[in-house]
């Protein structure tokens, strides 16, 4: 917006939303975590743990040899992706400007304003229910990849592999951890939905600072 003068108002100031590495990271996680579900759904209905199986239409591989290939390869986009995420969160100062601080309190009290309607959403603020989600799906990620290695070379991280209750234990597990983050997922995209002036920054990094200060 500019005023009768032409000159830019702060309306059409642009800030900094989501820095480069987050945002290359977000969707080299979003392809990642797609192709690791679909072969795993895959996998999972050659030999289910529970009395279900996925719809073939949903899953990825065709067979079981090709879903372990697609989940391998995936894998290795996945690890190396979040570590690359992981350190420059630590390094950066990024996790402690985005994610601290975060009480029991703070995310009591936003969850009872979600539930009045009343919760405020600024772009590239997340408040403490936000939060906690964030670094919840990051601590089940890691747990995602930690079962993985003990179904994948249970010989190998024996140990791991009992902690977990043995082979199946860490199948179960596996297949939680898959759960919750296909839960995070399905909230996330209906947040997204909900708040769409959330959508553009994951792409360019940037919004105009009305909308960034814009609350919902």
């Amino acid at each position: 917006m500019a005023d009768q003068s032409g000159v830019a108002t702060s309306a059409d100031t642009k800030v900094l939303i989501h820095p480069w590495v987050v945002r290359i990271s977000h969707w080299v996680n979003v392809l990642a975590m797609f192709i690791m579900i679909a072969s795993g759904w895959r996998i999972y209905n050659a030999d289910p743990i529970f009395a279900f199986k996925f719809p073939r239409e949903l899953t990825l591989g065709g067979w079981l040899g090709g879903a372990l290939q697609w989940h391998f390869a995936a894998m290795w986009l996945f690890v190396i992706n979040g570590l690359v995420y992981v350190l420059y969160g630590l390094f950066s100062g990024h996790f402690k400007s985005s994610f601290l601080p975060l009480t029991p309190g703070s995310v009591l009290n936003e969850f009872k304003n979600a539930l009045r309607g009343k919760i405020p959403h600024n772009v590239g603020v997340y408040n403490a229910v936000q939060r906690a989600a964030y670094v919840g799906v990051i601590v089940v990620m890691i747990v995602l990849i930690l079962s993985g290695l003990a179904i994948w070379k249970p010989v190998q991280f024996h140990e791991l592999t009992l902690l977990m209750g043995e082979f199946e234990g860490a199948r179960v597990v596996h297949f939680v951890a898959m759960a919750l983050v296909c839960l995070f997922i399905v909230i996330h995209v209906v947040m997204v939905a909900l708040v769409p002036r959330t959508f553009l920054p994951m792409i360019t990094g940037c919004a105009k600072k009305s909308s960034a200060e814009h609350g919902a």
